[in-house]
C-alpha cells in the first residue's frame, strides 16, 4: 500500500518537473513571483507553524530541526532516517469589482531526506521557492483589447544543511539554498486604425531573466521539560540578506495573433543590446528573514504554539523591470496552531493515533499596488494517518483563504489549497546482535 502511494506522488512530481505553473495569481507579476513554499503538510495544517519538530518529521524551515534527543531509538539500536515528498492542488476564484474566474493548479511541493549522524544530522531536499504563472489584459475607454500580459517560471531551491545536537533540549543548525530558475514576462500592445479595427500585426515584448544565487538559513531549537509531562518549545531561525544573479535577454516582434488558436506568429523579431545598456546582467537584492516562536504542549499528546516572521521584503530591487504605482514594504506573518494525538501508543487503534491538527494565520504579503498593502489570511485543517509499524504516515491538510482586495482596481483571490505528503521513515545503520 505505501509503495503504491509513494509512486503516486513520485508521478507527479516527475509530471510536474517536466514545467508546472505553480500559481495562476495574478500578483506573480511582481518581484520574482508568488511564494510558493510556505512549510510542509504538517507545518500548513497548523497555520504554517514551523517550531515543532519530531523524530519523524521533517522541517526544512529550521535546520536545527535535523537532529533530536531522540534519534536512537528502538533501544538504541537504530537510528530513524526520515523522507518525505509532497504535493498539491489549489482551486482559486479570481474577483474584479465587476468580474470573476476560477483557475486549478496541481503542482509538486517539496522532497527531502534527513539522516542523523551521532549528535549530528544532514538534511537535502528541493523545493519550488515561488512561482509565475498570469494572464492578464486591459481594456482602453471603448472597451477595445489594449494590452495582454502573460508570464510563467519561478525560482526553485536545493539545499544541504546540518544540525548538532549541543545538549538533550538544544540544538543548533544551518543549511546552504543554491537558487535557480528563470521568469519570462510577455506583453502584446494590440494596435487599431482609425475606425477601431485591429491591424494585423501587433507589437510584442518579452523578458526573460535566468536567476541563480546562495542563501544560508541559521536555526536554533530549545525544548525544555517544564515539569514530568508538559515541555516548552522555543525556535529561532535568520536568513541573511543575499543577491541573485539575473541574465537578462529582452525581444521586440510584430506578430501576428490566430483567432482559432490565439498562437502568436513573430514577425521581424528583434533582440535589445541590452549589453550597452548595463542590464545584460543585473542583480536582484534579496530579503533577510527572522522568525521566533513559542509553544507548550505535552510530548506526543498535544501542543499549541504562535510564530511571527518578520521579511526585509522593503530592500527587494530589480533593474530591469520599473513597474509605477507599486513598491515593496516589509512583510510579515503571524501563525497560531497546534495538534492533538488521542493515544500515541495505542497501536491497535489506528483512529487513537491519528494526528489532528489545526491552525490559522495573517499575512502582510509585502507588495503595495496603488496604496493599497497586498494582505492573505488562511485558516487549515489536517490529519496524520499512520500507515506502518516504522511511524510512518500521510499527512493530509485543507486550507481556506482569501488574498488580495478588490478595491482601487485590484483583484481579490478565494483560495482552496489541498495538500498530501508521505513521511517515510526508516532504520538504517542497524547494530547486529547476533551474527
Amino acid at each position: 500500500m505505501i509503495k503504491r502511494i509513494f509512486l503516486i506522488i513520485i508521478f507527479f512530481i516527475c509530471y510536474n518537473f517536466q514545467g508546472q505553473e505553480g500559481t495562476s495569481s495574478p500578483y506573480s507579476f511582481y518581484g520574482i513571483g508568488s511564494l510558493k513554499f510556505k512549510g510542509t503538510t504538517e507545518n500548513r495544517a497548523m497555520g504554517g507553524l514551523s517550531i515543532y519538530t519530531d523524530s519523524i518529521h521533517m522541517n526544512f524551515r529550521n535546520p536545527a530541526s535535523y537532529v533530536s534527543n531522540n534519534l536512537f531509538s528502538f533501544n538504541n539500536e537504530a537510528r530513524l532516517v526520515k523522507f518525505t515528498v509532497g504535493v498539491g492542488h489549489t482551486m482559486t476564484e479570481l474577483e474584479t469589482s465587476d468580474a470573476s474566474d476560477n483557475s486549478n493548479t496541481t503542482t509538486f511541493d517539496y522532497l527531502g531526506l534527513n539522516v542523523p549522524m551521532g549528535k549530528f544530522g544532514m538534511g537535502f531536499g528541493v523545493i519550488p521557492h515561488s512561482s509565475v504563472g498570469y494572464n492578464l489584459e486591459s481594456r482602453n475607454n471603448i472597451d477595445s483589447l489594449e494590452y495582454k500580459y502573460s508570464g510563467n517560471g519561478g525560482v526553485n531551491k536545493v539545499f544541504l544543511g546540518f544540525g548538532y545536537l549541543i545538549s538533550e533540549n538544544l540544538s543548533i543548525g544551518i543549511d546552504a539554498h543554491y537558487n535557480f530558475g528563470n521568469i519570462q514576462n510577455n506583453a502584446i500592445e494590440f494596435l487599431y486604425d482609425d475606425e477601431q479595427l485591429p491591424l494585423d500585426y501587433q507589437a510584442r515584448e518579452i523578458n526573460r531573466s535566468d536567476l541563480s544565487g546562495i542563501n544560508y538559513n541559521l536555526g536554533i531549537s530549545y525544548k525544555p521539560m517544564i515539569n514530568e509531562k508538559t515541555q516548552l518549545v522555543t525556535s529561532f531561525t535568520y536568513s541573511p540578506s543575499y543577491n541573485l544573479t539575473s541574465k537578462n535577454k529582452r525581444t521586440f516582434a510584430s506578430v501576428i495573433i490566430s483567432e482559432n488558436t490565439g498562437i502568436e506568429y513573430p514577425i521581424n523579431e528583434i533582440e535589445v543590446d541590452l549589453l550597452s545598456l548595463g542590464l545584460e546582467e543585473t542583480d536582484l537584492k534579496m530579503p533577510s528573514k527572522m522568525s521566533i516562536g513559542v509553544g507548550i504542549g505535552s510530548v506526543r499528546s498535544w501542543f499549541v504554539g504562535t510564530e511571527y516572521n518578520i521579511i526585509k521584503s522593503s530592500v527587494f530591487s530589480s533593474d530591469l523591470l520599473d513597474i509605477q504605482n507599486t513598491y515593496f514594504e516589509d512583510s510579515s506573518i503571524l501563525s497560531i496552531g497546534g495538534f492533538y494525538i488521542p493515544d500515541y501508543n495505542s497501536f491497535n487503534k489506528l483512529l487513537q493515533r491519528i494526528v489532528y491538527r489545526s491552525g490559522i494565520y495573517f499575512e502582510k504579503t509585502g507588495l503595495n499596488i496603488n496604496n493599497q498593502s497586498i494582505k492573505e489570511f488562511g485558516i487549515s485543517f489536517g490529519l496524520g494517518i499512520p500507515v506502518s509499524s516504522l511511524f510512518s504516515n500521510i499527512n493530509t491538510v485543507i486550507e481556506i483563504g482569501k488574498r488580495g482586495t478588490t478595491d482601487q482596481n485590484l483583484v481579490k483571490e478565494n483560495f482552496i489549497n489541498f495538500q498530501l505528503s508521505l513521511s517515510l521513515n526508516d532504520r538504517w545503520f542497524i547494530k547486529r546482535k547476533y551474527n
